[in-house]
């Protein structure tokens, strides 16, 4: 299999942050936008990850809006950036409470449908063609809330009418078990997969995978990863880290499981990903305790923690994994790749 010489990184403006969680009020400065987006090639990223309102706001009109984005627009060529999605924020308005197009009320289903087609917009005059659906609160905390068959229904149908709204938009699905809602009507991978092939076009239908929401789904993400490439349809990552199956964490990608992350590099350089361009996207977020002079550090500490990996990766003997397989001895394989994990002969 080709693989992609050196890998292109990207983040969201939301991986910079005040610290602020639901226990506690921020205990750092917020960093306005354009600060953040100079951090970037600092960092060592070329791509910029954003939800719709992240580049204007969802309230604006039509004129407001293009002013707006070919401001935003400037400011990324500025400085040698490239957008690589756009996702609308659905979660946070009031009327998505019962969730987007999930919901039981039709007003409500409709806004989720007319503020995602906006997101489509704001991604064509921003330069991408890649949107992002986090489907957050479509789901329920109680079962009988809603009519899940028929919830499942609405979900195809939403994703063809964006389909259908631009022909030339690709949809990653970025699937979450549980949080904010208690279950999710599509919590993985898989059940997202099976979905695009019920869409109007499913070779534009494909998956975002973050590590903490597969491993939240009792996973490991480099087996969501594996899947995916299989069906042609990884088109990004959100690296990141997990204590354990509780809250999404975001910690510093392989600063839990030094293991688990190599995994993950390892699946990808050896499958060809980022050959069609995909960015090797992070989605991590600083220690709470962390100072403002030291809030991006976990953003720089990820991108090394991944070429170190991708190091070690490119120096297995694929011949001597052959070997440990014809016998197997998935022992003797273990210790070679955890000696090189620990720059060990």
């Amino acid at each position: 299999m080709a693989r992609k010489d050196s890998y292109r990184f990207s983040f969201g403006p939301w991986n910079i942050h005040s610290g602020a969680d639901p226990f506690g009020p921020p205990v750092r400065k917020e960093v306005e936008f354009a600060k953040k987006i100079k951090e970037y090639k600092k960092l060592g990223f070329a791509g910029v990850q954003f939800h719709d309102d992240d580049i204007v706001p969802a309230d604006w009109d039509v004129t407001q809006t293009k002013r707006g984005v070919a401001k935003v627009k400037k400011m990324l060529e500025g400085e040698g950036l490239a957008p690589e999605f756009v996702a609308p924020r659905l979660w946070e308005d009031p009327r998505t409470i019962d969730g987007g197009f999930t919901s039981n009320n039709r007003a409500e289903r409709q806004y989720a449908i007319d503020r995602s087609k906006r997101a489509v917009d704001i991604a064509n005059l921003i330069g991408t063609k890649l949107i992002v659906i986090w489907p957050a609160r479509e789901g329920t905390y109680m079962r009988e809330a809603k009519d899940a068959a028929a919830s499942v229904g609405r979900f195809v149908e939403y994703l063809n009418i964006l389909l259908e709204h631009d022909p030339e938009i690709r949809i990653l699905g970025e699937m979450k078990p549980n949080e904010p809602m208690d279950q999710s009507y599509c919590p993985t991978v898989g059940h997202f997969l099976s979905l695009a092939y019920k869409t109007i076009d499913p070779d534009r239908v494909g998956v975002l995978i973050e590590s903490a929401h597969s491993l939240l789904a009792g996973l490991d993400p480099s087996d969501d990863m594996a899947f995916a490439l299989w069906h042609k349809k990884l088109g990004s990552v959100h690296l990141n880290d997990q204590n354990g199956l509780k809250y999404d964490q975001d910690r510093a990608f392989g600063f839990v499981n030094l293991r688990r992350a190599f995994n993950q590099v390892d699946v990808l350089d050896q499958n060809g990903f980022g050959l069609n361009g995909e960015y090797v996207g992070l989605d991590v977020k600083a220690l709470r305790t962390q100072p403002d002079a030291l809030a991006t550090t976990h953003l720089k500490n990820s991108i090394e923690m991944f070429n170190m990996l991708l190091k070690i990766s490119r120096g297995i003997d694929r011949k001597k994994l052959d070997a440990f397989r014809q016998k197997r001895d998935y022992e003797g394989m273990e210790m070679y790749i955890l000696k090189k994990l620990m720059n060990l002969r």
